[in-house]
């Protein structure tokens, strides 16, 4: 008996992160050409989404079954916003978001998302720089999507003190427009949305590490994640605004988490595939999820608190090193998780695992820093750039 029912729940486990892995790989496969928004890649998407709602017992609560259709007119420029409209014509895209819904008959709901969208084969955002090529986006996002579905499989009989809405957001890469068109035509009562859960590149969890943004949204946030983690180094953030969909949730008054495991060389690029995932980490981040909303299925409604936003007092730059910043770096200095070709940073011989220390005249002790280094610098300008390697100083002259 016992070794029967350790077998039955090795089986449980591999089925759900077998799953997991399903999901990914159907998302992040070429025939979707990207998922860029508005595309016949997306629209594939959407429809294998809503089938898997059904497939778990997930109600639809879109305005057209799962489906909650949003069309726009793409910004013309950098500086320029999207625009929703009610005209079709061949300047406007057509995205459509994915919602599922688990009524528990209970006074409030929690609404727990990711994005579903990609970037088709580059479009603005890219950061590859050779041929056109497919941006498979399998960390970003079909990783939060995958572990999105594998938390509805995991309430759809659990916690009924709260509904759950389930959402894959399209138009994110655009400007975060699904959620932000959501939340002007929601389909539920928004005075009643208890939190919001967002995923958005969850695939890559690396030595532990989890950035939890958002924990200064509710009082509760940072006590609850901390008094529940056994697995993860946890960075944690409070701010409720960041590059992604949360942020929509949060400039209407709702609480708000964000999880996050980094950024790294693939972002933006078309070697973001599903064969670089760490599906274990995958279904560990789910299962702690789960745990934080089991915790709080008890508890009353949660409290909003503003939170100051970050990027508010950041400094403003006109030049990059072109290189993808550790995020989850808790060290001195900021530590370089990838260099882009053929950028300042690349010619200039620094590398991955470099951790910058000085810039010029400023000492570079984090993110802000950094920053405030670029700022001030303009295009032609050449400085030092110091770099700790290997325990070591290196320094190399930088041109932007």
């Amino acid at each position: 008996m016992l070794i029967f029912l350790v077998v039955f729940i090795s089986c449980k486990q591999e089925k759900y992160d077998q799953k997991i892995h399903e999901d990914v790989t159907f998302l992040a496969n070429d025939k979707l050409e990207g998922r860029a928004t508005g595309s016949e890649g997306e629209k594939i998407a959407s429809h294998y989404i809503a089938k898997r709602f059904k497939e778990l017992g997930v109600s639809p609560k879109g305005t057209d079954g799962y489906f909650q259709s949003f069309t726009f007119k793409p910004k013309k420029g950098p500086h320029s916003e999207a625009k929703f409209t009610d005209t079709i014509a061949d300047t406007t895209i057509t995205g459509r978001n994915v919602i599922g819904y688990i009524d528990n008959n209970s006074e409030n709901t929690v609404i727990i998302g990711a994005h579903y969208d990609h970037l088709g084969y580059g479009n603005e955002g890219s950061l590859h720089r050779g041929e056109k090529a497919i941006h498979n986006g399998a960390d970003d996002n079909a990783s939060g999507v995958s572990v999105m579905l594998n938390l509805a499989d995991k309430l759809k009989t659990t916690n009924r003190n709260n509904n759950y809405l389930l959402m894959a957001f399209s138009g994110e890469e655009m400007g975060l427009l699904g959620s932000n068109y959501f939340l002007k035509n929601a389909t539920i009562d928004t005075k009643k949305v208890n939190y919001m859960i967002n995923m958005d590149m969850v695939g890559r969890l690396k030595d532990s590490t989890l950035a939890v943004y958002g924990t200064g949204t509710s009082p509760l946030w940072s006590q609850t994640i901390n008094s529940l983690n056994s697995d993860f180094k946890l960075v944690e953030k409070e701010s409720g605004v960041g590059p992604s969909d949360h942020t929509s949730f949060y400039l209407n008054d709702i609480p708000v988490l964000h999880f996050f495991t980094g950024q790294h060389e693939n972002y933006h690029k078309p070697s973001d595939d599903q064969e670089l995932l760490n599906y274990d980490g995958m279904y560990a981040i789910s299962e702690y999820i789960f745990s934080i909303i089991s915790d709080l299925d008890n508890n009353e409604k949660l409290t909003f608190v503003k939170t100051k936003n970050e990027s508010d007092s950041a400094p403003r730059f006109k030049v990059t090193l072109g290189v993808i910043p550790d995020y989850l770096y808790e060290g001195r200095g900021m530590r370089i998780d990838g260099v882009t070709d053929d950028r300042p940073a690349y010619k200039a011989g620094i590398i991955k695992g470099d951790v910058v220390v000085k810039m010029g005249e400023i000492d570079i002790t984090d993110m802000m820093s950094y920053m405030t280094g670029l700022s001030k610098f303009e295009k032609g300008n050449s400085t030092t750039v110091e770099v700790l390697r290997e325990g070591e100083i290196v320094k190399t002259e930088v041109t932007f």
